[in-house]
């Protein structure tokens, strides 16, 4: 560990990089102590439960100390890096005088106000902060509160009053979903602080039997740990994107009324103009594929049929019908998946939309995908058919009023001019929320699609 009572030392605090996040997971440290790192240079990766960011220092110096290893999460406002500023290495402390102190690092606070605030981070996304202090405002900061400490900065606190136990706010949220009694809880942490791994064993029915005064000594505890055969079952902790992703699809699924349509549709002209764009000069370089076209059919189909571009505002009772279109795409990545965004999609012309396509995808893949590209979405496309499926009832993103899966493209005996031949079929699914789009327009809305794509030349007449 490092002082931090010279000026020359900085922290830097895990900032919010979303909106209203309490915290994130560090992936990858790209610097070490020793280091050297300049301003603006990118030190790690971290992920949120929306996105992987990096994060570049706001500082020129020299690494002091990393505060947590790679796959902690850590709470927004926490220090997770110190650099030497101005020349001069940091002065070790020995680690009884640091107990003996704990509230040391909280002393370069008003360094860090005074730093103008063109130097804090810029985040993929956002803009920059007008200042490190209101990044992530905090209730009851501790130079207005002098009894109970808040011990979410730097993971210590002083003696606190008995009745009000220690706990970090994602732990007392944690708590409150469980229904777990915090003043219950035997702390296991630093100086009396309630962990995550606390409530979880006190929510366990094992630790429901601790008020038998025997119950916390006896060997039984770890019995549900016994019954899990890690050479046959293996765990993944959900969190992350995983975890926003399960919320999310939960609270759509039994909060908006789901109502799927199908429609199978002769899509052999639209893969000729495939081909054919792929020569076309103008097209040279460009991401050109059915998912293309598909997407240019639901823009001109939600343009002749505007109403079905809203959303639900529960809170005011109220329609809220959108003049643009930011279109999500649907894409699976290593973290799980997750659906970034056209911005105004509706005022793009087709080697604008292709240029754009080619770019959400790459971005995905490479896992840099920022919050801002997967917020304020209006409608989606999913494309289930790349993994050889029909078809499905996809579960519409939150926030948006409908979502338009794309099923396998495949050679089918189809009447065509009053003959069966080998045509090109695919069958498409709209979900829509039925709060907002009732079944007249959801079904013009996906005939409307399926008839461009049936005579994709309707593209230039429709449009």
């Amino acid at each position: 560990m490092t002082t931090m009572t010279d000026a020359s030392v900085r922290e830097f605090k895990m900032p919010d990089v979303g909106e209203g996040l309490t915290e994130a997971e560090i992936l990858k440290w790209y610097v070490q102590p020793g280091d050297t790192v300049t301003d603006g240079q990118v030190v790690c990766e971290v992920e949120t439960a929306k996105a992987a960011v990096e994060l570049p220092i706001p500082y020129d110096g020299v690494v002091s100390e990393l505060r947590f290893p790679e796959g902690t999460t850590v709470d927004v406002g926490t220090a997770i890096i110190t650099v030497q500023v101005g020349g001069g290495a940091p002065a070790p402390v020995p680690a009884q005088a640091e107990a003996a102190a704990p509230a040391a690092p909280a002393a370069p606070a008003p360094a860090e106000e005074a730093k103008p605030a063109a130097r804090q981070p810029v985040l993929v996304g956002y803009g920059v902060s007008t200042s490190a202090t209101k990044r992530r405002p905090r209730k009851g900061p501790e130079v207005t509160v002098p009894a109970p400490a808040q011990p979410e900065l730097n993971g210590h606190a002083p003696a606190a009053d008995a009745s009000r136990p220690l706990a970090k706010p994602p732990v007392r949220k944690l708590a409150k979903d469980l229904g777990v009694d915090l003043t219950a809880v035997t702390p296991s942490g630093p100086d009396g602080i309630i962990t995550r791994e606390d409530v979880h064993a006190a929510a366990t029915p094992a630790a429901s039997a601790a008020s038998a005064p025997v119950a916390a000594a006896a060997p039984a505890a770890p019995a549900p740990v016994a019954s899990y055969d890690g050479a046959r079952e293996t765990r993944v902790p959900v969190k992350g994107v995983r975890k926003a992703t399960a919320a999310a699809m939960v609270g759509s699924a039994f909060t908006a009324p789901h109502v799927t349509e199908f429609v199978t549709v002769d899509v052999t002209r639209t893969m000729k103009l495939v081909e054919e764009l792929k020569q076309d000069k103008e097209m040279q370089g460009r991401r050109v594929n059915p998912l293309l076209l598909i997407a240019k059919a639901l823009l001109v189909a939600i343009k002749r049929n505007p109403d079905v571009n809203a959303s639900w505002d529960e809170a005011s009772q109220e329609i809220v019908l959108k003049h643009y279109v930011n279109l999500g795409i649907a894409a699976a990545t290593p973290r799980g998946l997750i659906v970034p965004n056209i911005k105004d999609a509706h005022t793009k012309t087709l080697p604008q939309l292709a240029d754009s396509l080619g770019e959400l995808v790459s971005t995905a893949r490479e896992g840099k995908t920022s919050p801002s590209a997967m917020q304020g979405g209006t409608v989606t496309i999913t494309n289930v058919g790349v993994f050889g499926v029909d078809t499905g009832t996809p579960i519409i993103n939150p926030g948006e009023s409908a979502i338009l899966a794309i099923g396998a493209i495949k050679l089918q005996p189809w009447v065509h001019k009053g003959k069966v031949k080998p045509r090109q079929v695919t069958t498409l699914a709209l979900s829509f929320d039925h709060r907002l789009v009732d079944g007249e327009l959801g079904s013009k809305v996906l005939a409307d699609v399926a008839a461009i794509l049936e005579q994709p030349k309707r593209l230039i007449t429709w449009a």
